[in-house]
């Protein structure tokens, strides 16, 4: 029984260095992406997280345009791009009649067009599959530093700005009313969703990196309404995600990044059904003053 449990979740990791850089960069991008994923939510941003993720394509292919498949250039073209269309389409919503959402819509869909041209012009098929999904089985060295960068910058900003950005979800009208951060802290918030998209794009891909950032985030809101024990439990959820993803793919030969997504939609519909505040415990409250 434990050789069995072994070779099923510790062999793996512990005899292939393939699988330990893999698991180490999703790890350490659900603990960077998630609590930003969580913020995304209560913001109700949720879907400008999926335009940012496209919105970085360009630049990514750009990168790789003139340098290959090469980590840095793609990096630093993907960063670029998202925040020229993060700062686009909030100068757009800001002053403009047009709401924040439909102007990110507009940059993120001009976005993946280029970024899709610019791949294909150059590249093949496999180049374009992944610049946009990413192969988290073939992280090295360097990708894995970036990554904790990234994570540390995250971490770091959040815990600089955390009662900021907890009161702009509340009342962004009242944080701008009383306090000075209210419009930078806006457009610190989105180069963070843009830095952990491009670190999670060395892995997931830009179509599947805000997977990560927002499906854990979306299982915890089942869990917990204060937004401390949220991002914690998103963090948590992250992490079961990537390791049972990655198992997942391992045995069964499926793509590590959507294995990885997959787990984590699992957890979410889970939560839907099960969670303190999903479905069969609103159901049985509901039951109870019925009966009362």
């Amino acid at each position: 029984m434990m050789d069995t449990l072994y070779g099923l979740l510790i062999a793996p990791f512990a005899e292939f260095a393939f699988m330990q850089r893999a698991l180490a960069g999703s790890l350490m991008l659900s603990l960077g992406a998630c609590p930003v994923g969580v913020f995304l939510m209560l913001r109700r941003m949720s879907l400008s997280g999926d335009a940012m993720a496209h919105a970085i394509l360009p630049g990514a292919a750009a990168g790789f345009l003139f340098y290959g498949l090469e980590i840095l250039p793609m990096t630093i073209g993907g960063l670029i791009a998202g925040i020229i269309v993060a700062l686009g389409a909030g100068a757009v919503s800001r002053f403009t009649i047009q709401r924040e959402d439909a102007s990110m819509a507009a940059f993120y869909l001009i976005s993946l067009a280029i970024g899709v041209l610019m791949v294909s012009i150059r590249g093949s098929s496999v180049d374009l599959m992944h610049v946009l999904f990413g192969t988290v089985l073939a992280l090295n060295n360097e990708a894995l530093t970036l990554i904790g960068g990234i994570v540390l910058v995250t971490l770091v900003s959040l815990a600089i700005f955390w009662r900021a950005l907890v009161a702009e979800c509340l009342d962004p009208l009242f944080l701008r009313s009383v306090s000075r951060l209210g419009s930078p802290v806006h457009f610190i918030f989105l180069g963070l969703v843009v830095l952990n998209l491009v670190g999670g794009f060395q892995a997931l891909g830009t179509l599947l990196s805000v997977g990560l950032m927002m499906l854990p985030a979306a299982a915890a809101r089942f869990w917990t309404m204060r937004v401390e024990p949220m991002c914690v439990l998103a963090v948590l959820i992250g992490f079961a995600s990537c390791v049972a993803g990655l198992l997942l793919s391992y045995h069964v030969s499926l793509p590590s990044g959507p294995a990885i997504i997959l787990s984590a939609g699992v957890v979410y519909f889970a939560s839907i059904l099960f969670g303190t505040r999903g479905i069969l415990r609103a159901r049985i409250i509901h039951h109870r003053h019925r009966t009362a």
